[in-house]
């Protein structure tokens, strides 16, 4: 019997469409023999979709068309069957799944909502959990973290949109202390959306502003001299890591932005979402650098409890030989696919080891004691309980 895997994508997130396009990719690289695969889509309003039509990328030029032919559902548990059920007055059953794949990016998504959602339903699921997620998300308690346990990231401040409003001159303040150039950056987005370059403090208010259009916390960075931006993939769990290849990445500006990630640089034809960045495998460093990235990308993705597959990408200051890690993207764009096809794990196989992985996460979570089978309530006394508020209560 085939394992039925549900691929959720998508979401109220500015990296929606980024989503779309790792979850078809993932979806058209599953063995057919061994799953069967439930695409279910979040629309940008927060609505649920299921149909094998959106296993095709050429369904969502249009959007809105994706509402009018595919179906809408909830998901929810019904008596220990993980169900897609329709909506509207003749409900029914539509589907049912083993395992939730979520392969979401950005905020409200990626950072923990969706993982909170399928473990409050009780789904085994591919990736990282609630904390992991959310802790991948925000840039700025990942980067304490990673301080806490000795790993190397860059000089930075940090504020609230409020506080940037009300302490203005202050906050410029100690930038420059920090020192020019800087990165400005929304502390919660990835895809480096809403990220400025600063070379000057004549930028640094529009940069900040900007940044405060799509989160309420912000995070300035030193930008690293010399600088090589490298990115390593991590397969496993709390138990065992294991590393893909390192990529050298070759951004068009002064950092790697959106338009490299995803258009390839250029203004037209498809894109192929990460897979489609101008990189170079393996990365032009020495080997003594290498395995330095590869133990501090095992170091962090323990650090932040991350599961599954996870890129972490790293900022090295190639004169002065520093390495500094930079973010974890820990659902990244095509799930990092092209980082192990090069070190002997096609796309096929990295997607089967992570299925796996959840079930056996599962199995081992459901070992644990979670709930008791006594009920505390069972001799409570209502009427004491609450006697002392009775009076407030008239």
């Amino acid at each position: 019997m085939k394992i039925k895997v549900g691929v959720i994508f998508g979401g109220p997130t500015v990296e929606h469409e980024v989503s779309i396009i790792s979850a078809v990719q993932a979806m058209n690289h599953m063995d057919k023999e061994k799953y069967d695969i439930i695409p279910i889509y979040i629309t940008k309003d927060r609505q649920w979709y299921a149909g094998k039509m959106l296993m095709d990328i050429e369904v969502y030029k249009d959007l809105e068309l994706v509402k009018r032919y595919a179906k809408k559902v909830t998901f929810y548990n019904k008596n220990g069957e993980f169900v897609l059920q329709t909506t509207g007055f003749w409900k029914r059953v539509l589907d049912t799944i083993d395992v939730a794949f979520p392969i979401v990016h950005g905020n409200n998504a990626e950072d923990g909502t969706l993982a909170g959602y399928l473990k409050t339903i009780g789904v085994p699921t591919v990736g990282s959990d609630v904390l992991g997620s959310a802790l991948g998300q925000d840039k700025i308690v990942m980067k304490q973290v990673f301080e806490a346990t000795g790993l190397p990231v860059v000089d930075y401040t940090w504020f609230y949109d409020c506080e940037y409003l009300a302490h203005k001159d202050e906050i410029f303040r100690d930038v420059k202390k920090m020192g020019y150039p800087v990165i400005v950056k929304p502390a919660s987005l990835g895809s480096s959306v809403g990220i400025e370059f600063v070379k000057d403090e004549l930028d640094l208010d529009k940069a900040v502003r900007e940044a405060i259009r799509y989160d309420e916390k912000v995070i300035i960075e030193k930008a690293v001299d010399h600088l090589v931006e490298v990115n390593c993939s991590v397969l496993g769990n709390y138990e065992y890591q294991q590393t893909g290849a390192i990529e050298e990445v070759m951004g068009s500006e002064e950092f790697l932005t959106y338009r490299d990630k995803y258009l390839g640089g250029s203004k037209g034809g498809k894109s192929k979402g990460m897979a489609s960045t101008n990189r170079i495998v393996p990365a032009r460093i020495s080997k003594e650098m290498t395995e330095k990235v590869q133990e501090l990308a095992k170091l962090a993705f323990k650090a932040l409890n991350l599961s599954g597959v996870c890129r972490i990408d790293f900022l090295i200051d190639k004169k002065n030989e520093k390495v500094y890690i930079n973010e974890p993207n820990t659902i990244p764009g095509s799930l990092s696919f092209y980082l192990w096809e090069p070190v002997g794990k096609p796309y096929r196989e990295l997607l089967d080891d992570m299925i796996s992985l959840a079930i056996k996460e599962y199995k081992n979570r459901n070992k644990k004691v979670i709930s008791f089978e006594t009920n505390i309530l069972s001799n409570f006394s209502g009427t004491k309980g609450i006697k002392g508020v009775k009076g407030k209560l008239k």
